[in-house]
Parts: structure tokens; C-alpha cells; sequence
């Protein structure tokens, strides 16, 4: 869990607000009147069985309702206190968000061009700068000293931890200020999805992070607070330890958290 000490304060602004969130493919309703808040600098988990709604709340923050067929959003998404429904650029919007799928998603270039890449895009092209972006990305990715010696190598040639690290990489070369991860370790070895936790509790310092796992000690290892979802519904919102050891309001949560369904 994380420490006390570390714990956003609750009257931290808030990084990310959900407002009666219903969200559709055709008749089939995926998330229905959700409500909670991101506190900034806050690591956030989402916990809940397969088809509890969790990615589709993430497709739906980055707006990936604009390029999925038959997605329906209806509700209010606040992020950096404005409605993003209404937001006229959402590539803009797209660029303070960063994601990082359940599989590594490796583009077709070197190690160096998966991580400048972004920066480019934003206009910097100086070696130099380019350089000391990459370095500080792959370093705050555990990843820098592992391939400071394969730079101009594609990044696909690297393991599967290592892709996944490079995927963190990238995103962080967006300088976002939500990092959205959607069960990073599915296809991780446990000693890289440990390093990779801890990469997470470090970054906290600098983004605020929302962090959707099917495992439920992962969340209780990094994530501040917690809502579980079910069956397209936020079950229940709250301190993460106390999900799993004080009061909570659905008996369902007690429930998945022990083990007994999902």
C-alpha cells in the first residue's frame, strides 16, 4: 500500500472528476451512473472481474469514443477542471494523457525513436535535448541501464518486461499529467512488474495515476485510494487499506477483495 506519508492530502485538487458516467456499445451498456474523483499527484486503482466496465472508463477519459464504433458516452468527464466533451482539440487533450495497454505496444523503430518521438511531435528536434529526454524517460522507466548500449536497436527486439518499460518510457516523453495504466503486468515476469511498481511509486511524485488491475494485492500495494467495479457499476470508493481490513459499505467488495468471486 501506499504510505501514509506519500497519500495526496484531501483537499489536493482534483486531477480527474466523473460525473453520472453512462457509457454504451449499441443497446449493450458497459458502465452506468458512475461518480468519482482523482485527486492530484494520487495513485488511483480500479479493481473488478473481466467486463466490470474498467477499460471502457479509461477509453472513455482519452476519448477513444471518437475513433470506436458505436461507443456512446453520456455523462460528464472533468480533467484539469474542464469538460472534455466539449473540448474543441481532443489531440491536445489526448497529450497530457498518457496509456499503457495490457501488452506492450512497441512502434517499428529504435529504442531511441520510441521515446523522442513524442518530443519531436511537440516541435523539439535538437540533438542534444532530444538526448537528455530520452536519458531522463528511460531512466525513470528502470529501463536506461539496460539499453544505453542498444539505443539505435528496435525497441521490438527487447523482452517483454523491457517492451512494456519502453511503452512507460514513451508515455512519460508525452509529459502527461494522468498516467492511465490498464493491467500493465498481464504479460510481465514478477520481478520486472515489481520494478515496475516501483517506478509507479516514484512518479506519483510528479503525475497523478490511474491504475486498473485484476490484481487486487497489486492495488493494495500502490494504489492510495480504490473503487471496485461490477458488473458496469463503481461498487464502492475508498481508502485502499481500508477496503481490505476496515468497514466496508457492499458486502461485494469485501467479497472479490478475499477472493471469493472474480
Amino acid at each position: 500500500m501506499a504510505s501514509d506519508s506519500a497519500a495526496p492530502a484531501d483537499n489536493f485538487p482534483h486531477k480527474l472528476e466523473i460525473r453520472n458516467l453512462t457509457i454504451r456499445y449499441g443497446n449493450a451498456v458497459a458502465l452506468r451512473g458512475v461518480n468519482l474523483a482523482v485527486r492530484e499527484h494520487e495513485i488511483f486503482g480500479i479493481i473488478g472481474p473481466a467486463n466490470a466496465g474498467k477499460t471502457s472508463l479509461l477509453k472513455a477519459i482519452n476519448r477513444m469514443d471518437v475513433f470506436t464504433s458505436g461507443m456512446k458516452v453520456d455523462g460528464e468527464i472533468r480533467f484539469n477542471g474542464r469538460d472534455t466533451s466539449r473540448l474543441k482539440n481532443i489531440y491536445a487533450l489526448r497529450s497530457r494523457i498518457g496509456v499503457v495497454f495490457p501488452l506492450p505496444v512497441g512502434l517499428p523503430m529504435t529504442v531511441y525513436d520510441n521515446v523522442a518521438l513524442s518530443p519531436r511531435l511537440r516541435g523539439i528536434n535538437n540533438k542534444a535535448d532530444l538526448d537528455v529526454i530520452v536519458q531522463r524517460c528511460l531512466t525513470r522507466a528502470a529501463l536506461w541501464d539496460e539499453v544505453k548500449d542498444r539505443l539505435q536497436a528496435l525497441g521490438s527486439l527487447l523482452s517483454g518486461g523491457q517492451q512494456q518499460r519502453l511503452t512507460i518510457a514513451r508515455a512519460l516523453s508525452q509529459e502527461p499529467d494522468l498516467l492511465m495504466l490498464d493491467e500493465f503486468s498481464i504479460a510481465v515476469d514478477p520481478v520486472t512488474t515489481m520494478r515496475i511498481e516501483d517506478v509507479l511509486k516514484e512518479l506519483r511524485q510528479e503525475v497523478t495515476i490511474l491504475l486498473v488491475t485484476n490484481l487486487v494485492q497489486q492495488a493494495r500495494r500502490l494504489a492510495d485510494r480504490t473503487a471496485f467495479f461490477l458488473n458496469g457499476e463503481c461498487v464502492e470508493v475508498g481508502v485502499t487499506e481500508d477496503l481490505f481490513t476496515g468497514e466496508v459499505k457492499d458486502q461485494r467488495t469485501r467479497d472479490y477483495v478475499e477472493g471469493r468471486f472474480g
